[in-house]
């Protein structure tokens, strides 16, 4: 009989609205530079031959409506709004034609990020774990099923701080398409149920401090907001 060392990491559970069902959430794959005008703002730009990724781990979700400290480390913490796919059937090779079937739903997404740590690594051509994969970096809304969502490729994008809109956008400027982004990245990894693809942040991003709240929305994905302690 095997036995562990200790309690394993319960897994983290996401809010279905409308529902008393809760996602698992297995894994978070984040697209880099999916926006032509945020990649601008970050001195750099879009690579239209393929998207680039990075990873969160999955103890990084926080559920939208939390107040969570400061976080340790930076001084330049910001926020990064975007649509977040769910995906609900498991696949690999996937044709970007019947890609969209493999989606259970979508939700908003806060990409909290230590940009002081982010650009310092890449600077020295370094990994961005430190600036992005860390504790309660993952804000989600409740998941919206596609039943009632649809799959959106359209719609306002919308993010405030202390109600000042600081991003506003089309998901049509999207550079890559969720069907095009869940084709690449199945070549990479066999996806499965429980897999988040935050698809990337449009303009706009900036620093918050400590007693500020964000608040976000997507046309038909409802709202999120986070309260910095």
């Amino acid at each position: 009989m095997t036995t562990c060392l200790f309690d394993p990491a319960p897994t983290p559970l996401a809010e279905v609205k409308g529902t008393g069902a809760r996602y698992p959430i297995r894994r978070i794959f984040c697209v880099g530079r999916n926006y032509e005008a945020h990649a601008r703002e970050m001195g750099v730009v879009v690579d239209r031959e393929a998207p680039f990724y990075f990873t969160k781990s999955a103890l990084a979700y926080v559920p939208s409506g939390s107040t969570i400290p400061y976080p340790p480390g930076t001084g330049n913490y910001h926020y990064e709004m975007e649509l977040v796919v769910a995906i609900g059937k498991a696949g690999f090779e996937i044709p970007a034609g019947d890609a969209l079937s493999h989606v259970f739903g979508y939700a908003c997404g806060l990409d909290m990020t230590r940009r002081d740590l982010q650009l310092a690594a890449r600077a020295k051509q370094r990994p961005w774990d430190l600036g992005k994969d860390f504790e309660q970096s993952a804000v989600l809304s409740p998941i919206v099923p596609v039943a009632e969502s649809g799959h959106p490729d359209r719609g306002l994008l919308e993010l405030r701080v202390d109600g000042e809109t600081r991003q506003s956008t089309d998901l049509s400027l999207l550079v890559w398409s969720v069907a095009e982004l869940i084709a690449h990245l199945s070549r990479f990894y066999h996806l499965e149920p429980g897999d988040l693809i935050y698809t990337g942040t449009p303009e706009g991003v900036g620093p918050v401090v400590a007693g500020q709240t964000i608040e976000g929305s997507i046309a038909g994905l409802g709202g999120i907001s986070l309260t910095i302690a």
